[in-house]
């Protein structure tokens, strides 16, 4: 309480040198990611990644990059994504492409299929670390480091996790209805004063000793998360000077922090909640959490339909969604 007040009492001239240093360190930490030179990674690429699939934005305009987070062992959900949601390459004539992020494993005959899988379809990014909630953070920092080393011109990164569903459709022409330069954006369902989790049995749990603030910075749920190819710069850079072992969506909000990035909050993002099925939310919402694997083509044939299928209950519904907050 005795250095909140003190901190309350500081003169204006305090305050200016306050303000002018954050200012500064945010004008180095965007200069540092302007001139971001990737050329030490690209060169020694083997060290980062078991698979790298350097060449699949090469001479193509990618709108939307989205960075799937998967398991290893889980190839038949990557399955099924790439039969849904990830089927849809194109918004409005403009590319979407769609990867699978992946930690190792432990198992020679998992690894052996994952690198059939690559071959076969080209979409797989796999890194050194063992793939693990442990190593959301390692997976993250990873996914910024590829995004910019080779597809530096996707002009947006959505980060997601193979348990959600996804409706590229309506999160491309929102994204192209944005009324300015693609700058500074970090979207999704944010998360205001959370507090840190003090249980030590929680797979979330932050000892004091590690975060002492009592709040989180805002930031995006972690499910489903969109940013501009200059956050993701920003975000890689600034990563480096964060430590916390907080969970991994709270590390992006803290490097947004750090590089004076604000988030954006969309309620079309379900956060983590799971939104029952209904044609009319699902055409309207961005992103539901836990959509099982025998719903998913359930969903996508069902928005592939030209039709106007919703009841007055389905608008409804949809109403509710698009006005909760």
């Amino acid at each position: 309480m005795c250095k909140e007040m003190s901190f309350c009492r500081l003169r204006t001239h305090q305050w200016c040198f306050l303000l002018f240093n954050v200012l500064l360190f945010h004008a180095l930490l965007f200069e540092q990611a302007r001139k971001l030179d990737m050329n030490a990674v690209r060169a020694n690429d083997t060290h980062w990644y078991v698979i790298s699939n350097p060449r699949v934005c090469t001479d193509q305009d990618v709108f939307l990059l989205t960075l799937v987070f998967s398991t290893p062992e889980n190839s038949s959900r990557r399955e099924n994504i790439r039969g849904t949601w990830a089927n849809r390459t194109h918004v409005q004539g403009f590319l979407v492409q769609t990867l699978f992020l992946l930690g190792s494993s432990h198992s020679p005959t998992t690894q052996a299929a994952i690198m059939v899988e690559s071959k076969h379809y080209a979409d797989i990014i796999q890194g050194w670390f063992i793939d693990s909630h442990k190593n959301l953070i390692s997976k993250t920092v990873l996914a910024m480091q590829w995004a910019v080393t080779y597809c530096p011109f996707a002009r947006f990164i959505l980060i997601t996790d193979e348990s959600a569903f996804i409706n590229i459709l309506a999160l491309g022409e929102y994204l192209l209805t944005l009324r300015r330069h693609p700058e500074d954006l970090y979207m999704g369902r944010v998360v205001h004063q959370d507090m840190p989790d003090r249980d030590p049995r929680s797979t979330r749990y932050v000892s004091p000793n590690q975060y002492s603030h009592k709040y989180f910075p805002d930031y995006c749920a972690g499910l489903a998360f969109v940013v501009s190819q200059d956050v993701a710069r920003k975000v890689y850079v600034a990563s480096s000077g964060v430590v916390a072992p907080v969970p991994y969506d709270v590390f992006v909000g803290l490097c947004a922090q750090r590089a004076g990035v604000v988030p954006t909050h969309s309620f079309r993002f379900s956060g983590e909640r799971h939104i029952h099925y209904n044609i009319c939310c699902y055409r309207f919402l961005f992103s539901s959490a836990d959509v099982g694997t025998s719903e998913l083509p359930l969903i996508w044939n069902d928005l592939q339909s030209k039709g106007n299928y919703c009841n007055r209950q389905g608008k409804q519904k949809a109403n509710n969604f698009r006005y909760s907050k």
